[in-house]
C-alpha cells in the first residue's frame, strides 16, 4: 500500500480546463466531483484576454491592461484570438482596431505591430495563459502543469495548431483541444445517459459557432457544426459605435477613426452601452474629444439596439438553418437548445432562439463560465480521474484527400467524420522505374485537385525501381482528438516512409469553408464529369505507354499485321486524347485493348513456359481454371 504524504505549503499539481476566449479567459477544475471556475485573491473569475505593451516592450495582462487602453491605446491589444492561425491577406476586419495588422518576418501569418515590434499572435496569448495560470496558482496554492483548452467548433488546423504553440510558450501540456460547444454540453451534463438532440449556440466575444450534438447512451458526437471566427460581441459592440457616430460629420469621423485614443474610448463606451441594454431599456452616451473638437451624446435605445444588430442575428440563425439542414433535420427535431457565450444574454439572442425552435433556450449555467466549466470536466476525465466511460466525438468540417494522376482527387476521410479518425488507401506509380512520389495533402468538397485548397506537399523518395503499377504505397490519414492531421505514406516493398504533420501557417475564415462546401454543391455534377475524364485520360495514357513498350520489347512475337494494327490504334487514341471527348476516349481505348490482346496472350504464352517442380506454370494455372489475359489486368493503379 503507498501512502502520499504532502509536505505544508508545497503546491497541490492539478489538472485544469482553459477556456480562451476572444474576451475574456477563465481557468477551471474539478472539486470534490464538481466542475467550478478559479478566482484569483481579489475574487475575480474572469482574466480579461488584454494585453498592454508599452515602448520599453514591458507587457502587462488583464485588468490592468484593459485600465491602459486609453493611455496606450496602440499598444493595448484586444481580440486577439481573431487571428490565430490566420494569413494577414484573410484578415479584413481591422476598421475598427487601434492596432496594425502586418504581415509576420516569416511566411503569410498575421502579426500585430506593437511600438514597432512585431508580435505573433499565439506569442500574446500565451501572455494571456500565462496570467489566468498565475491567478489560479497563487490563489489556491496550485502548480498547474495540464490542461484542455477549448476553441471555437470551426478552428481548422492552423487555428488549432496556434492554440497549442500559445499553450506550450505558456509552460502548459495541452492534454487536449476541444471544442467549445463540445464543452458546454459537458457542463450541462448531457452526457450522463441522456438521448436526443441538442443544438450548442454559441455566441462568444469574437467568435460564433453553432453545433448538432447527438446524444445516444452516454455517446456524445458532432453530427454537424459552423460557424463564423469573425462574429461576435465585438460586432454588437462595433453595431451601436456606428449608431454612436452615426450624426458625426464626415470629417468629424475620420478625425475619430484616426485616432487610436479616441477609438478605444469608443470601444468601451459601446461595450458597456450593449451591457446595460441587456437589462436597461435605454441607456446614454457620452463622450467629449476635446482636442479633436468632437462631442458625443446620444441616447440608445434596447430597439435602436436590436435594429442595429439584426443583420448580425440574421447571420447566426442562418448557419442554425445551415447545420439543421446538413443533419437533415428540423427545429422540432431538437430536443435543447443550449446559450454559450457572454452575447448571448443580449435579450434579442434568446427571443430568436426561442421563435425558431418553441422552446426557452437553456441559459441556468453562466453563460460566460460554461465552457470552461466543461473543459475542467474533460481535464478530469483525461487526467485519469474522471468517468473514463465519456466518449467524445467530435467532426472533421470538410473532406480529405490526396492528389492522383491526372489531377483528381482521391477522398480518404470525409466531411463530418468523427475525430479522432484513421484511413488508409493504397497508390502505385504510373512510370516505370519511378523512385519518388509527391504526396499532394488536399482539402475540399470539389473533385479536381485545382479546385481544393493544398495542406502540404512531401515526398517519398527511396521506392526501388519497378515496373510501373508493381510499387505499392500506402497512404495514411490520422487525424487525432486535437483535429491535427498527419499524413504517412510507406512503400510497402522497401519499407521506406515519409511523413508531414499538417501545420499550414495560416487557416481559412470560416465563410471560405462554407463557400467551399456550397460551391461543392452547386458544381457537383460538372466536377464528377471532370474527374472521370481524368481518370480515362490517365487510363488511356498508360495504355499507350504500356502498348508502345510491348511493340518495342517484344516486336520478334508481333506479326506485321498486328503491329499494324496496334500502331493504327495507338495514332487514334494519341488523337482523342488532345480533346475532352469521355466517349472518344473510352472507345479509342477499346480498340486499342482489342488490338494488343494477341500481344498479351503471346506475353503470357512466353512468361508460362516457366516450370516449377517440372511443370509449367501454365498448366498449374490451367488445372486451377485461373489463368487469365494479361490484357485483363489493370497494371496503372491498385
Amino acid at each position: 500500500m503507498q501512502i502520499q504524504l504532502k509536505v505544508k505549503g508545497q503546491s497541490e499539481d492539478v489538472v485544469v480546463g482553459i477556456d480562451l476566449g476572444t474576451t475574456n479567459s477563465l481557468v477551471a477544475r474539478v472539486v470534490d466531483g464538481e466542475p467550478k471556475v478559479v478566482a484569483d485573491r481579489h475574487g475575480r473569475a474572469i482574466t480579461p484576454s488584454v494585453i498592454s505593451i508599452d515602448e520599453e516592450g514591458h507587457a502587462v495582462v488583464g485588468d490592468e491592461a484593459k485600465t491602459r487602453a486609453l493611455l496606450n491605446p496602440a499598444g493595448t491589444l484586444t481580440s486577439i484570438k481573431r487571428f490565430m492561425g490566420r494569413g494577414v491577406d484573410d484578415v479584413t476586419d481591422v476598421a475598427h482596431l487601434p492596432y496594425k495588422i502586418v504581415r509576420a518576418d516569416l511566411g503569410e501569418q498575421a502579426a500585430i505591430l506593437v511600438h514597432g515590434k512585431k508580435y505573433l499572435p499565439q506569442e500574446l496569448s500565451a501572455m494571456v495563459l500565462t496570467e489566468a495560470k498565475k491567478r489560479a496558482e497563487r490563489a489556491q496554492n496550485l502548480r498547474i502543469r495540464r490542461a484542455v483548452i477549448t476553441v471555437p467548433a470551426y478552428f481548422d488546423d492552423a487555428q488549432r495548431q496556434a492554440t497549442r504553440d500559445a499553450g506550450r510558450i505558456a509552460g502548459i501540456d495541452v492534454l487536449r483541444i476541444i471544442n467549445e460547444p463540445t464543452a458546454a454540453a459537458l457542463a450541462y451534463g448531457l452526457d450522463k445517459g441522456k438521448r436526443g438532440t441538442v443544438l450548442v449556440y454559441d455566441l462568444g466575444g469574437g467568435t460564433f459557432d453553432v453545433s448538432l450534438l447527438k446524444l445516444t447512451d452516454g455517446v456524445f458526437k458532432v453530427i454537424a457544426t459552423t460557424g463564423n471566427t469573425r462574429l461576435g460581441g465585438d460586432d454588437f459592440d462595433n453595431a451601436v459605435t456606428d449608431v454612436l457616430v452615426s450624426n458625426l460629420s464626415e470629417e468629424q469621423l475620420d478625425a475619430v477613426r484616426g485616432n487610436p485614443r479616441a477609438l478605444s474610448a469608443l470601444k468601451t463606451a459601446s461595450e458597456q452601452a450593449k451591457i446595460a441594454l441587456s437589462s436597461e431599456d435605454e441607456t446614454t452616451v457620452a463622450i467629449d474629444f476635446a482636442d479633436l473638437g468632437v462631442a458625443i451624446e446620444r441616447t440608445v435605445t434596447r430597439a435602436d439596439y436590436e435594429v442595429a444588430i439584426a443583420p448580425l442575428l440574421d447571420k447566426t440563425m442562418a448557419a442554425v438553418d445551415f447545420v439543421l439542414e446538413e443533419a437533415d433535420l428540423d427545429p422540432e427535431d431538437v430536443d435543447e437548445v443550449v446559450c454559450v457565450g457572454g452575447s448571448t444574454r443580449t435579450p434579442a439572442v434568446r427571443a430568436r432562439l426561442e421563435k425558431e425552435f418553441e422552446k426557452p433556450p437553456h441559459t441556468e449555467l453562466d453563460p460566460d463560465q460554461v465552457v470552461a466549466l466543461g473543459a475542467a470536466l474533460q481535464a478530469e476525465m483525461l487526467s485519469g480521474d474522471g468517468d473514463n466511460d465519456q466518449v467524445l466525438l467530435d467532426v472533421t468540417p470538410l473532406s480529405l484527400g490526396i492528389e492522383t494522376y491526372g489531377g483528381g482527387v482521391t477522398k480518404l476521410i470525409w466531411r463530418n467524420s468523427p475525430v479522432p479518425i484513421r484511413a488508409t488507401e493504397g497508390f502505385t506509380t504510373q512510370v516505370d522505374d519511378q523512385t519518388a512520389v509527391m504526396i499532394h495533402v488536399l482539402q475540399g468538397e470539389r473533385e479536381m485537385a485545382k479546385d481544393l485548397r493544398s495542406l502540404g506537399r512531401f515526398t517519398l523518395r527511396g521506392i526501388p525501381a519497378m515496373s510501373a503499377g508493381m510499387p505499392r504505397v500506402l497512404v495514411e490519414y490520422f487525424i487525432d482528438a486535437n483535429g491535427i492531421l498527419k499524413v504517412t505514406a510507406k512503400e510497402m516493398t522497401s519499407g521506406t516512409k515519409a511523413s508531414i504533420e499538417v501545420k499550414p501557417t495560416y487557416g481559412l475564415t470560416d465563410e471560405q469553408v462554407e463557400d467551399m462546401i456550397l460551391d461543392s454543391i452547386e458544381h457537383a455534377e460538372e466536377d464528377i464529369e471532370a474527374h472521370i475524364l481524368a481518370d480515362k485520360k490517365a487510363e488511356a495514357e498508360s495504355m499507350l505507354r504500356y502498348s508502345r513498350k510491348a511493340l518495342g520489347d517484344h516486336g520478334e512475337l508481333v506479326p506485321d499485321a498486328i503491329r499494324t494494327g496496334v500502331e493504327i490504334a495507338i495514332a487514334a487514341l494519341e488523337e482523342v486524347l488532345q480533346g475532352d471527348d469521355k466517349e472518344a476516349i473510352e472507345a479509342a481505348s477499346d480498340v486499342l485493348n482489342e488490338n494488343t490482346a494477341p500481344i498479351a496472350s503471346a506475353m503470357m504464352d512466353e512468361v508460362l513456359r516457366v516450370t516449377v517442380h517440372g511443370r509449367t506454370i501454365g498448366d498449374v494455372l490451367g488445372s486451377q481454371g485461373a489463368r487469365r489475359k494479361a490484357s485483363d489486368i489493370d497494371l496503372s493503379k491498385e
